[in-house]
């Protein structure tokens, strides 16, 4: 193999490298190859608007590294491709991949997170109002590119909220009937006190949890999903709803075991205790069905850089088959 050969070869490397997210490999290659940082495609994309186009922060952030210690030159990050797309022009382009992450609406919010990270970059900044070959700026890609996840996003909100702020108002009547009730049962003055005290703080805890969860879920379905709310109104909306929601199960549940047991504590007893236990896996069955999404809304919603895979060890189990 001559050396011109086995340049063009360790080109080719660095860059699928780059696409890929391989950072060990550009880092070897730029040790023995250094110019090969700044050789391009077919389409005139060199290793940084590879990099951005594949949305890889690991490899992004090696790149602004070896700038920042000016082992290269930053003019690689202002290098155009053959359509005069630039770094943050491809940043905006919706990616040909899922993150992974549950629902368009939580793909949305790693979108608009991508574009940006790449953005508010050191290189980023100096981007946003060069225009393309189609006289496009990124922020006009961007809007272009995402109607369509925009629209999927709203639709998959406005579903989720319905139906959780149908099952939160039924829980509001439930707990609002129940909040100044104290049930009638044995007068023993410690036991009588215990058990109002539990019943009535559970029974408060659960009509305004619940009604937190409806305000949150209405605020979703009245907040008309704009793109940028899509970056933190609308996630923390719904994570809060959730919440909420799930907090007013939980109390739900402890307001109707105190009550049942108040009434039937000295009557029933392994009828009573069987109820408690099954309602119990009933609950522990729900939360297992349910923590997954939530785990997800939650890991999507406080991550800063988007990520294309997970690098963290999480059980099987928690992921959510798309």
């Amino acid at each position: 193999m001559t050396e011109q050969e086995k340049d063009i070869d360790v080109s080719n490397a660095i860059l699928i490298a780059a696409k890929n997210e391989i950072t060990e490999m550009v880092k070897k290659a730029f040790q023995s190859y250094p110019v090969a940082l700044y050789d391009v495609d077919k389409d005139r994309k060199n290793i940084v608007l590879l990099t951005v186009e594949h949305k890889q922060p690991r490899v992004y952030e090696l790149l602004l590294n070896l700038v920042k210690n000016k082992t290269i030159n930053d003019t690689v990050f202002y290098d155009v491709d053959r359509d005069g797309n630039s770094a943050l022009h491809l940043a905006a382009m919706k990616a040909d991949f899922d993150w992974p992450v549950p629902g368009a609406a939580s793909q949305m919010q790693w979108e608009i997170k991508w574009y940006e990270y790449i953005k508010n970059s050191p290189m980023g900044k100096r981007l946003l109002f060069v225009r393309n070959n189609n006289g496009k700026t990124p922020d006009e890609v961007f809007t272009e590119s995402h109607e369509d996840l925009v629209k999927e996003g709203e639709t998959w909100l406005t579903n989720t909220s319905e139906a959780c702020s149908v099952v939160a108002g039924l829980f509001v009547t439930v707990a609002f009937s129940t909040s100044t009730t104290v049930p009638e049962g044995p007068k023993e003055e410690k036991f009588h006190t215990l058990a109002s005290k539990i019943f009535a703080g559970s029974s408060f805890v659960s009509f305004y949890t619940s009604l937190i969860a409806v305000i949150m879920f209405l605020s979703i379905l009245t907040s008309g999903c704009r793109e940028r709310d899509f970056r933190q109104a609308l996630p923390w909306k719904l994570l809060v709803g959730l919440s909420a929601f799930y907090l007013s199960i939980a109390s739900t549940l402890v307001c109707f075991t105190t009550g049942h047991f108040y009434i039937f504590r000295d009557q029933l007893i392994s009828i009573s205790s069987s109820s408690y236990v099954i309602a119990c896996l009933l609950v522990t069955v729900f939360a297992i069905l349910v923590f997954p999404l939530y785990f997800h809304l939650v890991w999507a919603t406080s991550t800063t850089v988007p990520q294309r895979s997970y690098r963290l060890s999480i059980p099987d189990w928690l992921f959510i088959d798309e």
